[in-house]
């Protein structure tokens, strides 16, 4: 009877725990429309036969049970995008899950990496006003302690300031933007001129340049990655969208060169700033995908992210001045490039992928592959040699049913009726008596 109240007692309690954890995320409908304009929402659109929409259900719980116990305005909620087809597609919903942050008239799609933290440090973020105020030196010595890149605009009114407002609410989905009066910076930070837009970053900082560098949003999309930095898959496709050069330096493990691509990336900024983001990759998968070979570790490549065309050294670097010709190589269009992203190429990456994956495969698991791949290979086998084997009919009965064609139905009995009563009849005379005469021996047919 103990075991039983206990049983009963311990199932109530997991009851009231799944449905507060419930309640930190809100089942949206077709309603949401009018009821979310004053309020800040983070919703996932999911489908529900989605498996990463699955795979992400319970990260969506924790955020939601983090934004509810700190005190966020942030409301969380999710969608089912199938249900709701046209909500889903109002809101600009293509894939599943869909992640966006509704504040008023504006829809953020979020594209980072789908953890707890990141989530909920992008719904403070963009939930927030997209420029923030620094009143204080301690403040922003604070600031400087949480964010490797810090963007700072430094004046009063001006066009300047209406551009980079503009731009922090284009771009707050990635980075946080402050403005601040030039008496909170540190004595050895000088400006120039004011009003300035400032990026504090790699132990320094740098001013944008209306004249040289462009459109300030150009600018920022770029400044926002740090001067050296490890490169993944997520990093590898927000590069690609800034449209520039990056260097990557692929490696396993610090060495040499580590170190001299980090001298170059700092001593040499101010003159491949423009063109390059350095970094460096864990592990040589994507770099052999892109190549359609086995490249060495460590080894340095330069990629085009706006075509894929890539960049290897003819000899190996093992000096700063030979990066730096390598570099000054590919800038000025002496350096040989390869791959690219034309019709041909792609082909040969996807077979060049598929032949890869089917040999990581037979080298973990050699049984697994001869299952996997020979199974499918011997089933088409048996039913080609099922095909080619088979044995015809003579045709006989297709001949007669073109004959009745055309007959009423009178005429066909009467054609069955004749056949039959040839059946029962024999042969003909004709036939039986040539018959007999094959028959007779040769004497008599002498005689005859």
């Amino acid at each position: 009877m103990a075991e039983v109240k206990a049983s009963l007692f311990y199932g109530v309690v997991a009851a009231v725990l799944s449905s507060a954890v419930l309640a930190f995320v809100e089942d949206l409908d077709d309603t949401f429309k009018e009821t979310r304009v004053n309020d800040v929402w983070l919703v996932d659109f999911y489908a529900p036969w989605c498996g990463y929409c699955k795979k992400l259900e319970p990260v969506w719980h924790d955020v939601g049970a983090e934004l509810k116990s700190s005190g966020s305005p942030v409301r969380v909620g999710k969608m089912d995008a199938t249900a709701y087809s046209g909500m889903a597609s109002e809101f600009g919903v293509r894939g599943y899950p869909t992640i966006k942050l509704l504040k008023g008239d504006l829809a953020y799609n979020y594209k980072g990496p789908r953890t707890k933290d990141d989530i909920v440090e992008f719904a403070n973020r963009v939930a927030g006003p997209a420029v923030r105020a620094l009143p204080s030196k301690q403040m922003f010595e604070h600031m400087m302690k949480r964010h490797d890149v810090l963007f700072v605009y430094v004046g009063g009114e001006s066009p300047l300031k209406e551009k980079y407002n503009d731009v922090a609410s284009e771009l707050i989905v990635y980075t946080y933007f402050f403005s601040a009066s030039e008496e909170v910076f540190p004595e050895s930070v000088t400006l120039p001129e004011l009003p300035a837009v400032v990026v504090f970053k790699d132990g320094g900082y740098f001013t944008y340049d209306e004249y040289e560098d462009s459109s300030l949003s150009s600018w920022v999309n770029k400044e926002r990655f740090q001067g050296y930095l490890q490169i993944d898959g997520f990093t590898l496709y927000e590069l690609g969208e800034t449209g520039g050069v990056y260097i990557q330096f692929v490696i396993h493990n610090i060495s040499f060169s580590y170190t001299l691509i980090q001298r170059v990336a700092k001593e040499y900024r101010e003159h491949f700033n423009r063109d390059f983001q350095f970094g460096h990759m864990d592990g040589n998968d994507y770099i052999n995908s892109l190549i359609m070979g086995e490249v060495s570790v460590p080894s340095v490549i330069i990629l085009n992210t706006s075509n894929e065309q890539y960049f290897l050294p003819s000899e190996p670097i093992e000096t700063m001045e030979q990066l730096v010709q390598f570099i000054n190589g590919v800038l000025n269009g002496s350096a040989q490039a390869y791959g690219g992203d034309g019709v041909i190429q792609r082909i040969k990456r996807v077979a060049f992928d598929a032949r890869s994956t089917i040999m990581s495969v037979f080298r973990s698991s050699p049984l697994l592959g001869c299952f996997l791949f020979g199974l499918p290979l011997g089933v088409i086998s048996l039913m080609c040699y099922g095909i080619c084997t088979a044995e015809s009919d003579d045709g006989s009965d297709d001949i007669d049913a073109l004959k009745r064609e055309g007959l009423t139905d009178e005429e066909e009995e009467e054609e069955e009726d004749r056949q039959c009563a040839a059946e029962l009849e024999g042969p003909e005379e004709g036939e039986n008596e040539e018959d007999d005469a094959g028959e007779k021996d040769p004497e008599e047919k002498k005689t005859d």
